[in-house]
């Protein structure tokens, strides 16, 4: 099995040069935010482990609602952000892009603070690497080449299958049986390719184990202390939650018609959302804290297909800028944005209550978990308000929604099972 990784390289733009840097990427799209594989800056199509990628300008429009919390606005920089998800590790997959589109990543680069166009690139795009506070993956183990072999493979499959039904189930066994005849065939013929997995690698499974020992053990050390200071937290939690401000008014109607140009171009849609943490060491630890919890049940839980009871996420994760003041959030879903608002309302709005409550004017909530995104209105204001345009947006499988995904991933284990049931005979075939 092949592990999916995700990297954010984060640099500062350079005053007076971010005009010239958001032109330069208009110039790497095919539609509005959405990357031409082919351009001639970065061509993302040629790097055959890249899920998605993103560059985007981080240029926080909510700075002055710190101001809320009796602290002064502070006079934090714009970033520049290359995102990406990929099969393996993610220095690898840096590594090949630094060697592969040197030149290109150069002309983005030049409009950032410290980068030198005589230096050499790989060594500071390791620097400007952030690490990520939580990372989630749908399905780990499933790699680019594998969603579109399996892809295919359905496409290939689907034309070879009536539309009329079968008179029985023998002949739903006689039909496949021909299926994976035409499939060796093809296979043989170099026209299909269904590559075996690949070994796991054991510096990945070592890593894997320890975090998952390592994690409860530290939270086992903390518990002690947790449970005599819990009434002291419980109390500054609920003084905060009683007292910090929301600020949710309805965006921009100019900055929300920029958002919505940028998206359902595809079934699958971008998102990213940018924002300061309240202040004071109470909510950068608890934050923290729950993070960390969010990436360990990421890392160890939910790894095939959910997040929670959501499931239209492909990649996701949250990292920390500007030393915790500031979080970012990314992900890359299916469907449009209101339905995918509408998910999390719905069925885990009490972890989005978890995750991003600590950010600056977030709706009030109760006991952490309660209110919050419930209130639906002050909810999607306050995240389209810190909802950011992504410059340019990199799929590598248009059209390819998870279900697809997943149904064509189910097609080909029922073509690999020496032998079959009627019933899964019958039922392998209606996924045709």
């Amino acid at each position: 099995m092949t592990p999916q990784s995700q990297f954010m390289l984060v640099a500062q733009v350079t005053p007076g040069r971010e005009r010239g840097l958001r032109e330069l990427l208009m110039t790497m799209n095919s539609k509005p935010g959405m990357a031409d594989p082919t351009n001639a800056v970065l061509p993302f199509g040629q790097f055959e482990r890249l899920h998605f990628a993103r560059l985007v300008v981080l240029d926080d429009l909510t700075l002055g609602d710190i101001e809320a919390h009796a602290v002064p606005r502070q006079n934090l920089p714009v970033y520049l952000a290359f995102i990406g998800s990929c099969d393996g590790s993610a220095g690898e997959c840096i590594a090949d892009l630094a060697q592969r589109a040197d030149t290109g990543l150069r002309r983005i680069f030049m409009h950032c603070d410290g980068f030198d166009a005589d230096e050499d690139l790989l060594p500071w795009m390791q620097t400007h690497q952030h690490r990520l506070a939580a990372n989630y993956i749908n399905w780990v183990g499933r790699t680019v080449r594998q969603v579109k072999e399996e892809s295919a493979l359905q496409r290939a499959l689907a034309v070879k299958v009536p539309r009329a039904p079968l008179a029985s189930a023998a002949q739903a066994q006689q039909l496949r049986r021909e299926l994976i005849d035409f499939v060796d065939a093809e296979v043989s013929a170099g026209r299909l390719g269904l590559t075996p997995p690949e070994p796991t690698p054991l510096r990945w499974k070592i890593a894997k184990l320890l975090h998952l020992v390592a994690i409860p053990l530290a939270g086992l050390i903390l518990l002690p202390f947790l449970i005599v200071l819990s009434p002291l937290l419980i109390f500054i939690l609920r003084t905060k939650e009683n007292s910090d401000a929301e600020i949710c008014p309805p965006p921009d109607r100019a900055a929300l018609l920029e958002l919505q140009h940028l998206e359902d171009y595809d079934v699958t849609n971008q998102y990213t959302a940018f924002g300061s943490v309240k202040p004071g060491l109470f909510r950068r630890w608890l934050v923290t804290l729950v993070l960390t919890v969010i990436d360990y049940t990421c890392r160890h839980i939910f790894t095939c297909g959910f997040l929670a009871r959501v499931q239209t996420i492909h990649f996701a994760f949250w990292a920390f800028l500007d030393d915790k003041r500031r979080l970012v959030f990314t992900s890359n879903y299916d469907g449009g944005h209101e339905a995918y608002m509408d998910d999390f309302i719905n069925k885990v709005a009490w972890g989005l209550n978890l995750a991003f409550s600590h950010g600056v004017g977030w709706p009030r909530t109760r006991w952490l978990v309660a209110r919050g995104a419930r209130i639906e209105n002050k909810f999607k204001h306050y995240q389209r308000r810190h909802q950011l345009p992504t410059q340019v947006w990199y799929q590598a499988y248009p059209g390819l929604a998870l279900v697809d995904l997943k149904r064509n991933q189910r097609i080909r284990e029922g073509l690999e099972l020496a032998s079959v049931t009627d019933a899964q005979a019958q039922a392998w075939l209606q996924l045709l």
